[in-house]
């Protein structure tokens, strides 16, 4: 066996140049104080190796003593490095630089235009686009319009696009206000997420729409179930212009949350209506109900307590079954929604486990498929309302939503790029440099409200404006004229599809008589529902029992 000429490890040998160039550098001070920057250098890095050799916790640093923080220097700025020097500008990740460019440079009211044709492949898998006519007409897209509430006492006139729900406590008070001060300039809405209504969403006037999630925050009593008297106080308020129930959102589907004592400050105590400086636990589920029955009356409860508000739902769409106990609901009950916000699966300011972010609720095309062909279906879709939210932050995005069966789109995460979000991913580390997804006042107090305000009116209006070219260039004066057969998808290199062929379209009424046999889902979902229960029920014909007698007989 041969003998190692060099006993210690290359991996080492950074660490020892340290040590020497500490001790040579402790000589040389001797003769010239300017070598106290040595010391001092290498010092501090003899010290480092020598504490990565005795830590036990990681591994690598007792490997490579001094040369692994470099290694963990780099896999920190790493996002950093792909977002700005690798990825291309159509790369979706979350959101390209194309799509964050057109957001920026609409909220600083600065030229969007694009030079020498698109940088997206034309004859690629999965490329859509709108088809124009030759007859083009004039729009106004300041008359992009959604009456919601038509039976409500209070009716609500909303824009096509609008903020979604973000609550104070995730985005800071400057978010707040700029968003606020926004939604009033521009005319639209902002909803205020779970978190209750802070002093922060009322102080410039904007309306609101109140999302009351299983926590009723705002609305709670200290036991934290539903306390009616505290609701009736708050929607009053003038600014409060629709209550919007949350049973699940598209980050984080079936999850209730906790925020930890530390962060509960006297401004997130008030707003929500809880004790400072204790836990809050929000639960997965609401108290106020249990079945879809009693949501129904929830609902009729909460209009009748507000003084004749628009009161409407949102979900992520999970079990089918679910949903049509819901639409089943409506149909049997006096009361109904007179919205429902459908959260799309790519939903994503809320900070979420990995799991629950890409493989947790369906996607939003499916999703408002869904339940825009239910409501369809049962004859309901003329008297309640749809919104859709999930990753829309252009015109186009906007036309195709409304094109598969929503009135109006709500967007989080392009208003935020509007407020000065540069997509860093620190959302839930509390270290946004921004200023926007942060409870740090030193962070938060470069967000400048009156210049962001001026932004966030921008790029709302700035996407309408879109859209309403979108719409003139096919020809359609209004929103309800804009159908499936307007967009268009490449699925492959011969192969062209309008959204009226690409995906199925239920008859109005069809549910009615019984579940179609198209789509599938509706065949085998819609009779084991019960505006009853949440719970799957079996029929006494369910398709699965005739195959077993079958098989028995």
């Amino acid at each position: 066996m041969s003998k190692t000429l060099w006993p210690v490890p290359g991996r080492y040998v950074p660490y020892l140049i340290c040590i020497a160039a500490f001790v040579i550098s402790l000589l040389c001070l001797q003769v010239s104080a300017t070598w106290g920057w040595g010391v001092a250098l290498f010092g501090g890095l003899s010290l480092l190796g020598t504490w990565d050799l005795l830590q036990p916790r990681r591994t690598i640093s007792r490997n490579y003593p001094v040369i692994a923080h470099l290694r963990y220097c780099l896999e920190g700025i790493g996002p950093e490095i792909r977002q700005y020097f690798i990825e291309s500008d159509t790369d979706e990740r979350p959101f390209s630089r194309e799509q964050r460019s057109v957001v920026y440079q609409r909220a600083k009211n600065q030229l969007d235009k694009r030079p020498f044709g698109s940088l997206l492949n034309l004859y690629g898998d999965g490329y859509e686009w709108v088809s124009h006519s030759v007859q083009p007409v004039a729009v106004d897209p300041s008359a992009y319009r959604v009456e919601i509430g038509g039976r409500c006492q209070q009716p609500y006139s909303a824009s096509v696009f609008n903020i979604s729900a973000m609550s104070f406590g995730a985005l800071s008070a400057n978010a707040i206000l700029a968003l606020n001060k926004g939604a009033r300039l521009g005319g639209f809405y902002q909803d205020t997420g779970e978190g209750g209504i802070s002093r922060y969403h009322l102080e410039h006037g904007g309306d609101l729409v109140w999302e009351i999630g299983s926590g009723y925050f705002g609305c709670r009593t200290p036991d934290g179930s539903f306390s009616p008297e505290r609701f009736a106080e708050t929607a009053g308020l003038d600014s409060v212009r629709m209550i919007e129930i949350k049973l699940s959102q598209g980050a984080k589907p079936g999850h209730g949350g906790i925020l930890p004592a530390a962060k509960v400050s006297p401004e997130i105590a008030a707003a929500r209506g809880v004790p400072e400086g204790e836990d809050v636990i929000s639960p997965p589920r609401h108290s106020a109900f249990s079945t879809p029955r009693e949501l129904m009356q929830f609902i009729g409860q909460l209009r009748e307590l507000s003084g004749g508000k628009p009161v409407g739902f949102k979900l992520a769409i999970g079990h089918p079954w679910e949903w049509f106990a819901l639409a089943k609901a409506m149909q049997a009950s006096d009361e109904r929604p007179d919205f429902i916000v459908v959260d799309g699966g790519e939903g994503g300011t809320g900070a979420a486990p990995l799991e629950s972010i890409n493989r947790l609720g369906m996607p939003l095309d499916e999703a408002l498929l869904l339940v825009h062909n239910t409501l369809v279906g049962t004859g309901l879709r003329d008297h309640i309302r749809l919104g859709a939210a999930g990753k829309l932050t252009s015109g186009f995005k906007v036309a195709r939503t409304l094109a598969l069966g929503a009135d109006w789109c709500n967007a989080a995460r392009g208003f935020m790029f509007a407020l000065g979000c540069i997509q860093s991913l620190s959302c839930h580390t509390d270290r946004c440099p921004s200023g926007v997804a942060t409870q740090d006042r030193r962070r938060s107090r470069g967000l400048h409200v009156g210049d962001k305000a001026l932004r966030v009116r921008n790029f709302h209006a700035g996407t309408v404006e879109a859209l309403g070219s979108l719409l003139a260039a096919a020809g359609l004066s209004h929103l309800d004229q804009l159908t499936p057969d307007h967009i268009y998808r490449r699925l492959s290199g011969t192969e062209v599809r309008s959204f009226a062929e690409l995906y199925p379209f239920v008859e109005k009424n069809a549910l009615l008589s019984g579940a179609p046999a198209y789509p599938a889902v509706f065949r085998e979902y819609w009779p084991r529902a019960s505006p009853d229960t949440f719970h799957p029920v079996t029929p006494k014909h369910h398709p699965s029992e005739e195959a077993a007698m079958k098989g028995t007989a």
